[in-house]
């Protein structure tokens, strides 16, 4: 896809929401289901049903996937998405490139082992390897514009509001 054909296909959507700005909120939604049999829950992706489960650093087979392992993996996917978009619609010519994010967790936290020690990451980085011959001018705004609009990245750097509740099946 190159810049003109992004804009075709984005530009009715900018207008419409400009017009009506509550069309341009949704609501995004997951689901998953308990597994009866195994300490782990069985989440729907659209694509395939996955199994998360504990980490292996809290007793986990590791045969489940880890939800600390997925909210990197959704960061990742938002941020490359992100970058790939924002790289054509100002003309940034890529041959390929990586997105990797690392994050730091204690388990002492989430193994209640120790009260001091934060349940949740401490540090997120994300890395882009990029290969291209744009200039780092241009590859500083290319950052800067995917991480102003990353969905994920945004959203763990303010965090909304989460509401729990249960509700008895």
């Amino acid at each position: 896809m190159n810049a003109d054909e992004l804009r075709s296909i984005q530009t009715p959507l900018k207008e419409r929401y400009r017009a009506e700005p509550g069309a341009a909120r949704i609501t995004l939604s997951a689901s998953g289901t308990l597994d009866s049999a195994a300490i782990a829950c069985k989440v729907e992706t659209g694509q395939a049903l996955v199994a998360a489960g504990l980490h292996p650093a809290t007793g986990g087979s590791g045969a489940e996937l880890c939800s600390g392992d997925m909210l990197l993996e959704a960061l990742v996917a938002c941020a490359g998405v992100t970058l790939k978009a924002v790289a054509t619609s100002i003309g940034v010519e890529l041959r390929s490139g990586r997105v990797l994010a690392q994050g730091d967790l204690d388990f002492r936290g989430t193994l209640g082992v120790a009260r001091d020690a934060p349940v949740g990451f401490a540090d997120i980085r994300v890395t882009f390897e990029l290969d291209t011959d744009a200039p780092q001018p241009q590859l500083d705004t290319l950052i800067k514009l995917t991480e102003r609009y990353c969905v994920v990245l945004q959203t763990l750097r303010r965090p909304p509001a989460i509401e729990t509740k249960l509700v008895r099946a």
